[in-house]
C-alpha cells in the first residue's frame, strides 16, 4: 500500500485507536465516579494511562498487519517489535498526555480535555507513524514502500 491509501487507512485507525481510547478513558472515569473516587488526579492519570494502552494494543494490531505489512509471528518477533512500538510512543504519548493534561488545565471541561487528547493524539500520531516506519518495522516487506515515493523499490 501506497500514497493516499496508506495515509487514508493510517488515518482511519488512528481515529480508532482515538475512539478506543477516549472510550477507554470515559470508562474509568465513570466507574471511578461510581465508586465513589470523584473525578481527580488520582482518576484522570489511570483513566490516560488504561486509555492509552488500550489503544496502544489496538493500534498495534492493526499497523503490523496494514500499515507495515509485517507478517512476522511468534512470541520472540512480536515480543521485540511491540516492545519498540512501545518505546517509540513514549515521546509520542507525551505529547498527547500534554496536550490533553493543558487542555483540562485551562478549561476544566471534559469536552476540552478530550479536545486536546484528539489534538495531541493527531500530532503524536505522525510522530509514530515516521518513527515506526524507521525503526520498529524496520524487516517488513511494505516498509521500503510505506514512505515517500522515491523512484526506486527494494
Amino acid at each position: 500500500m501506497r500514497g493516499l491509501p496508506l495515509i487514508l487507512t493510517y488515518a482511519a485507525f488512528a481515529a480508532l485507536a482515538i475512539i478506543v481510547n477516549l472510550g477507554v478513558q470515559r470508562l474509568v472515569l465513570a466507574t471511578s465516579l461510581h465508586w465513589g473516587f470523584g473525578a481527580g488526579g488520582g482518576p484522570f492519570v489511570a483513566a490516560m494511562f488504561f486509555g492509552t494502552l488500550a489503544g496502544l494494543v489496538f493500534k498495534y494490531v492493526l499497523d503490523k498487519r496494514w500499515i507495515f505489512a509485517d507478517d512476522s509471528t511468534g512470541i520472540k518477533a512480536h515480543g521485540r517489535k511491540f516492545t519498540l512500538y512501545t518505546f517509540m510512543g513514549i515521546f509520542t504519548t507525551a505529547i498527547f498526555w500534554g496536550t490533553e493534561s493543558l487542555f483540562w488545565y485551562l478549561w476544566h471541561t471534559d469536552t476540552m480535555r478530550e479536545a486536546g487528547a484528539v489534538l495531541g493524539l493527531c500530532i503524536g500520531y505522525v510522530v509514530k507513524y515516521w518513527l515506526d516506519r524507521t525503526l520498529v518495522f524496520t524487516t517488513s516487506s511494505n516498509t521500503a514502500q510505506a514512505g515517500p515515493d522515491t523512484g526506486r523499490r527494494s
